[in-house]
């Protein structure tokens, strides 16, 4: 895990990217917990404090950092077999969606995962960004069903040599 290139909305090279492990419990994972309270649950009058926090310590938590450190994406990872892992709770920093990070964070986890033997990844899509994860080879495996109060979609990727 090293510095990545990034891209700014113009696609120009700005800063290298550090695609890390996030330690649960650690400055880095309070970070995190901030990140995913603001980009995924303030704006639903959600609180991520009011979840059951407590499998998180069991669970893989990955960033995206800018050179300085600060977090700019991340995302959650319950392994539930050692070949299928469920990723959870992916965010961007409001400030710098749409400006590839998403698409760096999911080709970088995806990577990892499957260089630790993990071959197949579902996930839980909000309805507004099933057409994101489809770009990036994601099928939706079901109908649309309610999660946090918002329509979401089951989908699911195959992990292979390629990564």
């Amino acid at each position: 895990m090293g510095a990545l290139p990034a891209e700014d909305r113009t696609g120009k090279q700005h800063f290298a990217l550090n695609f890390r492990e996030i330690v649960y419990g650690s400055d880095e994972y309070g970070h995190q917990c901030l990140l995913r309270e603001q980009v995924l649950r303030a704006p639903l009058n959600l609180s991520l404090r009011d979840e059951d926090l407590s499998g998180e310590q069991d669970q893989i938590h990955f960033g995206l950092f800018q050179p300085g450190g600060g977090l700019l994406a991340c995302v959650v990872v319950d392994q539930i077999h050692p070949t299928e892992a469920k990723l959870r709770q992916i965010a961007v920093a409001p400030d710098h969606q749409r400006a590839g990070l998403g698409r760096k964070l999911m080709e970088e986890v995806e990577r990892m995962l499957y260089s630790r033997g993990c071959t197949r990844l579902t996930l839980h899509s909000r309805a507004t960004a099933t057409g994101f994860y489809q770009k990036l080879g994601w099928s939706m495996t079901g109908g649309e069903f309610e999660e946090v109060g918002i329509p979401h979609f089951k989908m699911e990727k195959t992990l292979g040599p390629i990564f």
